[in-house]
């Protein structure tokens, strides 16, 4: 029973139980079950000392250090962090999430990171338009005009009932779209924004929140993924925001080799994928990556960076940046 009970928390997917409580929320921090299943090796070579036990703890401790291999491997292989992004070129686009917690971040400092950070779309959940308004027009007298837009569900508790998007002049006049307005057609209980461009080329923009995986609201979240993968069915779009989940919940979510629709996570794809976004209470390397931003084919991911340096912000996320360039 010990070592299905781990193969399940290891390996989720191919017992087709990632979205289910509580295995959902375990395996959302993979850094600390490998730290707790070390802590669990040791203790069972402890009890090996005494001859009764030795076969069982024996097994025991090797079971728990194989589920320790696999869970670092997992997240090395997703990325353990890079610090720099490459230059921009004049086709360049960089994307920046980061979920404010309201207002615990002040729209300054939301404003300076996003500036220093050149981003061309900027996703805000748990961002009031008012808000996000005071973040356009510092980024604006930064040197750095963006345009805001927002959805928003009044009935919902403080900050968390809106999201709000800024989007840059550059990328031409954007609209959200009347069902993300009034959400005949959205995530379930915290709002996403679909906007589209009604000038030029540029991307359909998704900025996504979905409610978080608690245990009464299990259904809510896993219908709040499945309808971000819908969002993510055209060649052109970029997603980005509190997606509240893991690259293992959204296993089976992809289509055509995305990650979630036909979308691609630029964070796993640019060696960020394993890096904490959320809680800014515990180191990054053993947090959960439940902030991410994607793209469709249109847009290949050639950097990333999670600021770790804003731990101290106020909010409960720490921002995430990827750069993409245009597929010819």
């Amino acid at each position: 029973m010990f070592a299905i009970a781990v193969a399940v928390l290891t390996w989720p997917s191919f017992f087709r139980l990632e979205r289910t409580f509580p295995i959902a929320q375990i395996v959302s921090f993979r850094g600390l079950l490998a730290i707790a299943f070390a802590a669990l090796a040791i203790v069972a070579l402890l009890f090996a000392i005494a001859r009764p036990m030795r076969a069982l703890a024996l097994t025991v401790a090797l079971i728990a250090v194989v589920s320790v291999v696999a869970n670092v491997a997992v997240v090395a292989a997703r990325g353990v962090g890079t610090d720099t992004l490459p230059a921009k070129t004049e086709d360049s686009i960089r994307v920046m999430t980061w979920n404010t917690a309201g207002s615990a971040t002040a729209p300054d400092t939301v404003a300076q990171i996003a500036v220093a950070m050149d981003a061309d779309i900027v996703t805000l959940p748990e961002t009031t338009i008012e808000t996000g308004e005071k973040v356009a027009l510092a980024m604006r007298d930064l040197g750095h005009p963006m345009w805001a837009h927002y959805t928003d569900y009044p009935s919902t508790q403080w900050d968390a009932g809106s999201t709000t998007l800024l989007i840059s002049p550059e990328l031409g006049d954007y609209a959200v779209i009347e069902s993300s307005l009034d959400g005949s057609s959205n995530t379930s209980t915290v709002p996403s924004a679909v906007a589209m461009p009604t000038t030029g080329d540029g991307p359909i923009v998704v900025a996504a929140h979905a409610v978080a995986p608690r245990q009464s609201y299990m259904e809510y979240w896993r219908d709040d993924l499945q309808w971000l993968a819908d969002q993510c069915v055209d060649d052109n779009v970029i997603m980005a925001g509190d997606f509240n989940a893991t690259i293992d919940h959204m296993s089976n979510l992809g289509v055509d080799g995305g990650t979630l629709g036909r979308c691609r996570d630029g964070a796993v794809e640019t060696g960020n994928g394993g890096v904490g976004t959320w809680t800014t209470e515990i180191p990054a390397l053993v947090g959960a990556p439940i902030d991410h931003v994607m793209a469709s084919s249109h847009w290949k991911p050639t950097g990333s960076l999670v600021l770790r340096s804003m731990d101290s912000s106020g909010s409960d996320h720490r921002p995430l940046i990827v750069q993409f360039e245009p597929v010819d």
